[in-house]
This record gives C-alpha cells, structure tokens and sequence, in this order.
C-alpha cells in the first residue's frame, strides 16, 4: 500500500505537520528539537514545563510507533528562558519499511516548526568493553551502513561537521567525563553478527545501532545544528559474552534513565 510520506513531497507534509503542531500546542515556534531513543525518555519530564502533548499519529506524516519502548507522542515544552522544545517520541525506524521519507519527517518537521538545533539520540551497541551498559557517547561523526540517503534528485550536502563540534564542547562543559565515537547505523531490524561488527570497528566505527544517520543527514540539509548521543546499552554481538535481546536494551535504558535524562536536561539549559 502506498503512504501519503511516499506520494507527498516530503517538505510540504513537514510544513503541513509544523502548521498542526501550531494549531495543537498553541505555541508559534519550537527552537530546539529532540528525538528521545532508547532510555532517554525522562529527559522530557526535566528539560522545562509541558505546555501541550499530542499523539503523534494525529499529525500529518506520523504514525503510531511501532516498538515497545519507543514513544508515540509530540510534546511542546516551554524552556526556563521562554523558548520552546519539540521532543519527537515517534521515531519511525529505517526497518519498519516506510521508506527513507518517513524515517526523515520528524526532523524535516521540527526544522518547519522553526527549530535551529537538532538532538539525536539512540540506544545502542558498544563496540569497546570499557563502554559498559549505561555509558553515554558522542556522537562524532557515522558511517551510513543502510544504502540509502534521505536526500533525493541532485542534492549535494557537505558533511564534514554533521555533528557539531560546538555542541559536542557545550555537552562536555556539563560533563567532562563524555566520550565521543563513530556511530554506524545499519538497516535492521535483525542485530549485527559479530563479522558485521568487526567489518564495523575495522571501518571505524565505536556504535552500531539502527538509527540516527539518516536522520542526521536530513536535519543537515533542512539547515539544522546537530548534536548526537548515543547510550550504551549492550555490548555488541562478539564483544561481550551474552546474546544480544531487545528486554536487555530497554533494562538498561531504564537504568541509566535518571542519570542521562539530567545529563540532557543539563546541555539544553546550556543552549
């Protein structure tokens, strides 16, 4: 069956999804916009008052998620200095096969909507063993694994800073103890065999997940300043001993919620 995302040019279903999310919330323009992976949920309970929150699938170009663990909503949360935050609880994945359109319209949004910084985050596999389950990195750069781009037609976009070196400073002025990695984002849903991540570390890659590159890509273009995070929540297939399990992702984001949602909080009262 074909989508409205795949039939409807992919700027004015954003514009038509900014232009809802005015009319719900109320609120004219979003400056900063955060996608909330895995185990980063509670940041949205910290980073300032809740002004409107509206299921996301009531928005042109969303739909429900389609992962336990995973948010369903659009949330407007009014900063302490009178600005405003979009936090995107409806990531759609690179797997679920709605097309790279899809996987791109919450950033492509959040850019309508008026917003300048984009924050991503993602849990993920961890290449190092001294990264335990919990551990928060920055994103410094990726490896785009899926074959795929969020960009279509002739569209030229430098990415050498993607992941902003400014934003990465102002993360460790709130915590100096942060690390930075490659994140190299493959298609999914299935988890990378160990040869897979090998092929991964000797590419440079620190974390695999399934996420988070494509959507870098497109807030890039939309003219967005990205900071990405990624929390560890596994060792990755052949570093550590255990097998890999969805249960064992959302444990330890439920562990390391408290300290990473205050780690985020932190970074954007700094913005």
């Amino acid at each position: 069956m074909t989508t409205t995302t795949e039939t409807t040019d992919p700027f004015d279903l954003a514009r038509q999804a900014a232009d809802a999310l005015r009319e719900r919330t109320g609120v004219a323009t979003h400056d900063v916009a955060l996608t909330l992976g895995s185990g980063w949920g509670g940041a949205a309970e910290l980073i300032g008052e809740t002004v409107a929150e509206v299921p996301a699938h009531e928005i042109p170009g969303f739909s429900r998620p389609a992962l336990e663990g995973h948010g369903g909503t659009l949330r407007s949360i009014r900063l302490a200095g009178g600005s405003h935050a979009l936090v995107i609880g409806a990531r759609t994945h690179f797997y679920e096969g709605k097309g790279v359109r899809a996987v791109s319209h919450g950033v492509r949004t959040a850019a309508a909507a008026g917003a300048t910084t984009m924050i991503l985050t993602n849990g993920c596999g961890g290449l190092h063993p001294e990264w335990a389950p919990g551990t928060p990195v920055l994103i410094r750069d990726h490896l785009n694994l899926t074959a795929r781009s969020p960009l279509e037609g002739a569209t030229f976009v430098d990415l050498t800073d993607l992941y902003s070196q400014r934003l990465r400073e102002l993360a460790r002025s709130v915590d100096p103890s942060l690390d930075e990695g490659v994140y190299a984002q493959f298609p999914g849903p299935h988890y990378e065999t160990p040869a897979e991540v090998q092929m991964a570390k000797v590419l440079g890659a620190d974390l695999v997940g399934m996420s988070t590159a494509l959507e870098a890509i497109a807030a890039r273009h939309a003219g967005l300043e990205v900071l990405g995070m990624s929390l560890v929540t596994n060792l990755a297939a052949g570093i550590g001993a255990e097998a890999l399990s969805h249960e064992e992702v959302l444990e330890a984001g439920r562990a390391a919620g408290p300290r990473i949602s205050h780690l985020l909080a932190d970074i954007v009262a700094r913005l």
